[in-house]
Parts: structure tokens; sequence; C-alpha cells
């Protein structure tokens, strides 16, 4: 906001640097000095070497939503397709420890809103986050990261990050190498807000990220939605909480669309969602020659690193992936098993010392519900 306003009061930005040593001194500050331009011509370098582009407030791919807000970026860095830019967006956020009824919600959302000509946008996180960016990759993802473009927080999400950044768009206001810190994600959630036209909240406790998107998104005069759950649920806390004071409530796909104003445009060969056409994309700077990966396929077996198998080796973690999944609903022992991606053979006795500790209860037709 400060930049907004010293661009405003002096004009051009060299008029602002050449008074901000004045504007300091009036505020106590003796000594300060702005920005050396070696330090932005260091960023500026890193960024190039990340293979990222910057996208200055003013340049006709940056979005105009996001653009009338108040704190807008100066900057944006971007990896990835510009073009999702120019689409219409909508942000689906949520727990990062989402339950087995919230991935699969999460899923079916982002994919319905991707196939009605929206770009998903959401944070990069585990859980709800990363459900959406992947059922959205086909139509078109936006994922708003805290600290560099370059730097992937968290860890175990490196894998998607690159394959948004090959078929979607990845960005971030802090220079490129910057490692995430606390105050970084209230920032990123704005940026997520501020980008959409509506904020659907899969999933959130009382006190979440999620909730704080949501806030700024009320606060910038978007619409917010929200999937209601079990009232005995934690997870679904915030969710209930948004729903009782205003948001609208979200059931499937059509929900979101009405509330934006639009009905989902179906094709008439199959009556199912139509796809939108991808847009063009933000002309990209000269590529440098670059030997081409080899194929997977192409290597011997011994050159290939073996898929990680899950950590089964502490019984606790194990223990927490289940509960994780499960909610207050019943929940089908064989979606369970799916889910998790684990034999039955590895779950079957956990779920049974679960069930004799009475943190989990089965129910007839194979249902499992936790307590």
């Amino acid at each position: 906001m400060t930049f907004h306003r010293l661009l405003a009061e002096h004009g051009s930005a060299g008029e602002a640097l050449a008074a901000l040593p004045a504007i300091a001194r009036a505020a106590g500050v003796g000594d300060y000095q702005p920005c050396p331009p070696g330090v932005a011509a260091a960023e500026l370098a890193a960024g190039s070497k990340a293979g990222a582009r910057l996208l200055f407030l003013g340049d006709p791919f940056y979005p105009a939503a996001l653009a009338g807000l108040p704190d807008a970026p100066p900057f944006l860095w971007l990896q990835g397709d510009a073009g999702l830019l120019m689409r219409p967006m909508v942000a689906l956020v949520g727990a990062r420890n989402a339950s087995s009824l919230g991935v699969r919600m999460a899923r079916s959302l982002a994919r319905g809103i991707g196939q009605a000509g929206f770009a998903v946008v959401s944070g990069l996180a585990r859980g709800v986050d990363s459900e959406a960016h992947m059922a959205a990759m086909a139509t078109g993802t936006i994922a708003v990261q805290a600290g560099g473009v370059d730097v992937i927080y968290p860890g175990e999400n490196a894998a998607l990050a690159e394959e948004i950044r090959q078929h979607g768009l990845r960005l971030s206001e802090h220079p490129p190498g910057t490692q995430p810190q606390a105050r970084h994600f209230p920032l990123r959630n704005r940026i997520v807000a501020g980008l959409s036209q509506a904020v659907v909240v899969v999933e959130a406790a009382a006190r979440s990220g999620s909730l704080i998107t949501a806030r700024l998104a009320l606060d910038q005069g978007r619409e917010v939605l929200a999937v209601p759950g079990h009232p005995f649920d934690a997870r679904a806390a915030g969710c209930n909480m948004l729903i009782r004071d205003g948001a609208a409530l979200v059931r499937d796909t059509g929900d979101v669309l009405e509330a934006l104003g639009q009905a989902a445009p179906v094709s008439s060969d199959t009556g199912e969602l139509a796809t939108a056409p991808t847009p063009r994309p933000m002309p990209k700077p000269a590529p440098q020659p670059v030997a081409p990966p080899e194929p997977e396929a192409a290597k011997p077996a011994a050159a290939r690193p073996p898929r990680p198998a899950p950590d089964l080796s502490g019984v606790t973690r194990l223990h927490n992936m289940i509960l994780d999944r499960l909610g207050p609903s019943p929940l089908p022992e064989d979606q369970l098993i799916r889910d998790l991606s684990l034999p039955p053979a590895s779950l079957a006795p956990e779920l049974l010392t679960l069930e004799l500790e009475g943190r989990i209860l089965r129910q007839p037709g194979g249902l499992l519900s936790r307590l």
C-alpha cells in the first residue's frame, strides 16, 4: 500500500525513490537508503536463472481483479502459462489434513469448475489445495506460493509443482530464493482471494488459514462459499461458521456456478460439462538451448530410482493417516483403502487396534467413522 501511495503522491517511481530518504528522516530514520540497484539486478538474475518471468502492475497480462486491490503486488514472478491469468478464476481452499470426503469433494468441485471455463486457484498446500490443483490440471490451475516461486513448500509437493509449471501457472510476489515464513502465508492468501471471483472453502477448522482467505475475500468484495460438514467434525467447524454467517452453501459445482450467476456449458454430444479452450499464452523469452531429457522408458531399469513406498515403519503415523481420513460421517472401508493406497493386509490390524482403543467405530455394511 505504501508503494501505491508513493506513486500517487510523487507521480513516478524515480521521484518516489528520490523522496524516500527525506520521508525516512521525517520518521526518525536518519541513515535510510533505497534498495541499491545491484540488489535489484541480482533478483532479476535469480529469476532468469530459475526460468521465471516478471509481470509488472499495468502489464496487459496483469489480472484486472488483482490490480484493483489497494495492496496489489507491484509485480509477480511467474513460472508457466501466464495466459491463464486472462481466464476467470475461482479459488478452492481447505484443510491440509483433509478427510476422505473432503478430498473427494475437492476433486469433484475443481474438475467441474475447470470444465465450466474457470481457472482453479489454490495455495499449493497439502490436502485440499493439492487435490484441487491435480483435478484441474487439464483445464487450468494456478498455484500462489508463499516464498519464492522457485522454492517449493511443502517439499512433498515438488512433483506436483513441476507439473503445474509445465501445464498450469505458479506465481509469487516474493523474490526468487525466498524461504517461506509464517508471515508470508496470509500475504499469499490475499492474492489467492484477489485473483478470484469467488472463494470456495471445502474443509476448515475454526482457526485456519482457509478462514483467513475467506475473510480477505469478503473484504475484497468476492463471493465466499463453503461446503457444510458434520457438526462433530472439527475440520468442518470453519465451513459451518461461514455458512451460519451468510456464506453460500455448496453441494456441487452447480451451486458455485449459480452463485457466480452463470450456468455450466454443457456438451450436446456427451451431456457433460464442456471444457473451455485454453487462451493464447503470454509470449515467452527465447529459451536457452537445453539437452532434451532422456525419456523415462528409455532409461535402463537400474538407472531409474524405485518409486518410494509409503513409510509404514511408524504405527503412530499410520494411525494418524487413518484418523485424518475418517470423520463422524461413516465412510466405506474399501474407500479408505483406496484413498490411502495401502495394502488391505497392512490396514486391517491397525483398524482393529483403533477400534479396540475406542478411536473409531465399525458400523454395519463395512462402514467406519471416527469417534
